[in-house]
């Protein structure tokens, strides 16, 4: 019953949203939206004289602010079907729940939040979302980043958020806006969360007398984006997590029942993953190539329990583990997946902001940050 009311949902919900909203869709991977991330910020940053000011809005516990009797209004107000409405209606009707002490309170109604665990919450949430963004009049602002003619000031995955602008009052604008739209529905954006990152000269901020944190960086669904545009803090990181995660599995690859083949295929499918996560729209430089290789050597090291003074070279190593395809050839391939799967597609969000073109003249002496992973990119294929 719930999976034949989520597909009739579903039609509604990808009517609805924009392409800007990744979260819980078809086909829009978790680290799509940081892909998308990278060209805007790296891009402005680097390739052009232009500013660019960014801020990540985090709202408190977003599954829980869901008023029950503005999302059916929400619902009626998007076209949705009355007998699709009245169905999910009758799931959240004379809900009751207790909190167990020692023995317990007294029932009470629940009127706010969708339920967790449930295939239909997702679909509730990015419609009581999108209203908000909506009524916020984000499509209309004037305030954006242009690509390839195309003007974009905000990207999503299900409650986390990021406005762009190119200027301190448009983000302001834009902040207050949405601010306003979640306080009419009942929910509120986390101020104190709420982070500001500008490629340029960071100053102080404030939104309704408090004070907005402005950072040189921030995390956004696991890939750290940075003002400076530079992806060599972001391999790093990926490269700290995965000498992190070899370490931790020392206890499993240091047993004797286990053969040589069968741990080096365990370093590849749970060592490897973690270090090329968001890797497809990294600008890999000759100095970062060196940490990768040095890093899988490392790996199949400590693998062999070879230490650092033994007088072994490079090669005699890999060909006793054997490897097969590199770390370096597997990021490669998933760049090459990444950049065939963007060409395929006949018009979508991420082909426009991946090889479409900023806005702005280059300042000199600096590399174009997405040419160089273009042209990377082409020296592979037809090189």
């Amino acid at each position: 019953m719930l999976k034949i009311l989520q597909a009739r949902l579903q039609q509604y919900v990808n009517h609805e949203l924009p392409d800007v909203q990744a979260g819980f869709r078809k086909s829009r991977e978790r680290n799509q939206k940081s892909n998308c991330q990278y060209p805007l910020d790296h891009g402005k940053s680097k390739s052009s004289r232009k500013t660019s000011i960014s801020a990540l809005l985090t709202m408190p516990k977003p599954l829980t602010v869901v008023d029950h009797n503005k999302l059916w209004k929400i619902l009626k107000e998007m076209g949705i079907a009355d007998h699709l409405t009245y169905l999910l209606r009758n799931l959240y009707a004379s809900q009751e729940a207790t909190v167990r002490t020692g023995h317990g309170t007294d029932w009470f109604q629940i009127g706010k939040g969708v339920r967790q665990g449930c295939i239909l919450s997702a679909c509730s949430f990015n419609l009581y979302a999108e209203y908000i963004m909506r009524n916020a009049g984000l499509e209309e602002a004037q305030a954006r980043i242009k690509i390839s003619g195309r003007n974009i000031n905000n990207l999503r995955y299900a409650d986390d958020t990021t406005l762009m602008a190119e200027s301190e009052e448009e983000l302001k604008s834009l902040l207050m806006k949405v601010k306003e739209e979640n306080e009419k529905v009942g929910s509120e954006l986390n101020i104190q969360k709420t982070k500001i990152m500008v490629s340029g000269p960071i100053t102080s901020w404030e939104i309704d007398g408090e004070t907005v944190e402005t950072v040189s960086d921030f995390i956004v669904l696991g890939s750290k984006i940075t003002a400076d545009g530079d992806c060599s803090h972001e391999i790093k990181r990926h490269l700290l997590f995965g000498r992190k995660v070899m370490t931790n599995l020392d206890s499993i690859l240091k047993s004797r029942d286990i053969t040589l083949p069968t741990n080096v295929r365990l370093v590849k499918a749970m060592v490897f993953p973690v270090v090329t996560y968001g890797c497809e729209s990294w600008t890999v430089k000759k100095a970062e190539c060196r940490r990768i290789d040095g890093f899988e050597l490392w790996c199949w090291r400590r693998l062999l329990k070879v230490p650092w003074t033994a007088r072994r070279s490079n090669q005699s190593i890999l060909k006793e583990t054997s490897p097969g395809c590199s770390l370096e050839g597997l990021k490669l391939k998933l760049k090459l997946q990444y950049f065939g799967h963007l060409k395929r597609r006949v018009d979508s969000l991420e082909k426009t902001l991946m090889l479409g073109g900023i806005e702005g003249r280059k300042r000199r002496g600096q590399q174009d940050e997405m040419a160089g992973w273009h042209h990377r990119l082409d020296g592979h294929v037809f090189g």
